[in-house]
Formats: C-alpha cells, sequence, structure tokens
C-alpha cells in the first residue's frame, strides 16, 4: 500500500511524498534538502518527480534533485513529470488535462487536470479510488486549492480560477486535498469574515487550532469539507454574495463575484 507524508519546506511549504516503503515520488519539491533528507531517514529511492506549476517554491529543487539522482531505480533518467504549458527544468514529460501519468516507482497512476488561474498551466494530479489503496481518492492540487482558500490570481482570470475550483469541486467528496502551504489558520480567519454563522466553519477552526497547537499539519482536507467551509468554493451561496454587497461589492455575475471575494481576500489583515 502507498503512504502520502508531508516534507516541510521553506516556511509553510509542503512537498508531498508518495511511497511504498521502497520508492518515492515527491510532488513540488520546492528546495532538495528536505527531500533527500526525508529519502535518507526512510530509507527510500526517488522514483520520480511531479511538478503542479512553474514557481520557484515548487520546482526549485529539481536541478539538485537530478543530480543526485539522475536514474530511475528501474533504468533510465528519472521522471520528471510538469504541465506542458509552462517551463518545468529537466521536464521529461509534459502533461495536460485527459493525460493519465503511470508511475513506475512507486507504481502510480495519476488523472491530470488543467486547473489555471494562479498560473497560465497549473495543473492538478488525481488519484482515482484504487490507486492509493485502502486510501481513497486524493488530488495534489499545487497551489490553486488550500484548505479554507485558494491561490492568488497571478497569471489567471476570476473565470479561469472560478472554473478550475468548480472542477476540483466536482471529485467525490472524500476526495483528500493535498494543497502546498499551510495557509489554513489565516484561511479560516478571512472564511469566518464572509460566513460567520457557518457552523461547519466554527467546527474547523477550533480543529484547525487544535491541529495547529500540537505542531501537526491541517492537511490533508477533503472535497467535501472544502464545500461546506471554503468561501471560494461558496462564492454562489447567497450568505457569500450578501457579505460581498456588506463589504462594498456589488458583483453582477458568478465570475464578478468570485473575483470581488478574491480581491478581499488579497487585502485581509
Amino acid at each position: 500500500m502507498l503512504r502520502v507524508e508531508p516534507i516541510p519546506a521553506f516556511q509553510d511549504n509542503y512537498i508531498w511524498a508518495i511511497h511504498d516503503g521502497h520508492c518515492a515520488a515527491v510532488v513540488d519539491p520546492g528546495e532538495a534538502g528536505p527531500v533527500e533528507r526525508f529519502l535518507a531517514q526512510h530509507r527510500l529511492a526517488l522514483g520520480a518527480i511531479v511538478i503542479t506549476h512553474h514557481h520557484g517554491d515548487h520546482q526549485g529543487g529539481v536541478a539538485d534533485l537530478l543530480q543526485a539522482h539522475p536514474l530511475a531505480p528501474g533504468g533510465g533518467p528519472l521522471p520528471v513529470i510538469g504541465p506542458a504549458g509552462e517551463r518545468i527544468g529537466g521536464r521529461t514529460q509534459a502533461v495536460r488535462e485527459g493525460d493519465v501519468v503511470a508511475l513506475a516507482a512507486p507504481a502510480l497512476q495519476l488523472r491530470v487536470l488543467d486547473v489555471p488561474g494562479h498560473t497560465a498551466g497549473h495543473v492538478a494530479y488525481v488519484a482515482d479510488d484504487s490507486a492509493l489503496g485502502d486510501s481513497g481518492p486524493a488530488v495534489f492540487c499545487g497551489d490553486t486549492l488550500f484548505a479554507s482558500g485558494c491561490g492568488r490570481l497571478f497569471e489567471g482570470s476570476p473565470a479561469q480560477m472560478l472554473d478550475s475550483l468548480d472542477k476540483l469541486a466536482a471529485l467525490p467528496p472524500a476526495t483528500r486535498v493535498y494543497c502546498a502551504h499551510e495557509y489554513t489558520a489565516s484561511n479560516v480567519r478571512f472564511a469566518l469574515a464572509v460566513e460567520p454563522a457557518n457552523a461547519a466553519l466554527a467546527d474547523w477552526q477550533a480543529r484547525v487550532q487544535d491541529l495547529r497547537g500540537q505542531g501537526r499539519p491541517t492537511v490533508p482536507t477533503t472535497i467535501g469539507l472544502e464545500r461546506a467551509v471554503n468561501p471560494f468554493l461558496r462564492s454562489r451561496e447567497p450568505a457569500v454574495r450578501a457579505a460581498l454587497v456588506a463589504h462594498g461589492s456589488h458583483p453582477g455575475n458568478d465570475a464578478a463575484a468570485f473575483g470581488a471575494l478574491r480581491g478581499w481576500k488579497d487585502g485581509f489583515r
């Protein structure tokens, strides 16, 4: 059975390691050092590198990892999978929506979704029901969807990001959300400013405080939880629309409402 474990990096990044006890694929290695320490600690070989988008804190460690691990465990160049629409150093396989990535070490299939907005070519990788054994479905979504939040719109439009989040929200509710940053506590504060009467959100805030108080990650969450507490998946809800109006926005359509919500978050302190 495969396991998914977080490798903390920088101040608040998570590099995700998917491993079978022998070989690991790492998702978004922004720096090599934490990956090398994790591999050594668990006595794992590096089997593949998977990238969601081009930002340096997601691919900055690729060159050093390739220098240290040029070959895959079964021979041949180490696979580096990344979005076709972005420049990814060392990439051996360019992917876009509809592609299925077949990793050999560890053995795993990942379905690719295009989720632009944070960057123009951002992708997410979905492990469907049986791909991770009994652990259920999962999505590795980089900086598109966060626990109780979403990524800033650096290269895409509100309409693009809303479409991307709708795509992720349509995954089965049990799908575990492996995002790339520990932003949850601040995201929850904003979510409560938008929906102070959301009981599920109040319960989630208590859970987040407990987890962070123990020094534990708040992720993965699930798509079902995000639908209940994440304002960016709830931008069409009457309570969210009313909050936007009270905040001074009068959006005329779904994309405008989403853009107003993201703008509110950008200036929230």
